[in-house]
């Protein structure tokens, strides 16, 4: 049950193309921004679409799919973690980010989706 202490599921579209970089160890990282979508009807029996933004990050074989296989508008699949972090911006201000770390991809739609 530990295991499902910290888990996130996301399906959604990328919102840019992948930000990817090699550390200074060597390593790869991939930054995508990932929408999501929900529709309900309003007590007036509208429906209305919301859309959510999810940052997540992936590493080693991960970003090296989303490097390879991904650009804006890319359907995907991810699997996770939420981690929070901190750093101090230009300004001198202490920020606090949230962010699904990624452990598994899946990539949906068409070959082409998304290019």
């Amino acid at each position: 049950m530990n295991a499902l202490q910290n888990k996130v599921q996301l399906i959604g579209n990328l919102g840019n193309n992948p930000d990817v970089r090699n550390t200074e160890s060597g390593k790869k990282m991939a930054r995508v921004s990932i929408a999501t979508n929900e529709s309900y009807r309003n007590a007036k029996g509208e429906t209305v679409k919301e859309t959510q933004w999810h940052n997540a990050v992936a590493w080693g074989k991960n970003a090296e799919v989303i490097e390879k296989y991904l650009t804006k508008g890319s359907q995907v699949a991810v699997e996770g973690k939420l981690v929070t972090r901190n750093y101090v911006d230009k300004d001198g201000i202490k920020r606090y980010t949230t962010e699904v770390q990624v452990n598994d991809i899946l990539l949906l739609g068409s070959k082409n989706n998304g290019k």
